[in-house]
């Protein structure tokens, strides 16, 4: 079973950095789209930005600037690097990825856990 694993959230103020990290394990052979989506309680879940196993990247036109979505194949992990935080960043931000197992022909899509992200002064 794959899992998505992921760290780097915490408490920053406002104008600071942040980078996330989400970690794949399990039995994969390939791992195509992935990105970092957001949620704040009552509110749907976002798309923040994505990124292609090409390394074609897309932003959400609230990040686009701020955050750069980057990915290590060989780490089989996806960043999410904020710079500028604002109090509207404060959510829950989950990592997503469309992964293919070694024993499957097909390809299905996985979440982290989410780690919580609170920008506040």
């Amino acid at each position: 079973q794959v899992q998505l694993r992921e760290s780097g959230g915490g408490l920053v103020q406002p104008g600071g950095s942040l980078r996330l990290s989400c970690a794949a394990s399990g039995s994969i052979s390939r791992i195509n789209d992935m990105g970092w989506y957001r949620q704040v309680p009552g509110k749907e879940r976002e798309l923040v930005a994505g990124i292609t196993s090409g390394g074609s990247t897309n932003y959400s036109t609230s990040v686009k600037g701020r955050f750069t979505i980057s990915r290590d194949d060989a780490r089989k992990t996806v960043y999410l690097q904020m710079s500028s935080l604002k109090p509207e960043d404060t959510a829950l931000y989950y990592c997503n990825a469309d992964v293919r197992q070694t024993w499957s022909l097909y390809i299905y899509n996985y979440w982290g856990q989410g780690t919580q992200v609170t920008v506040s002064s």
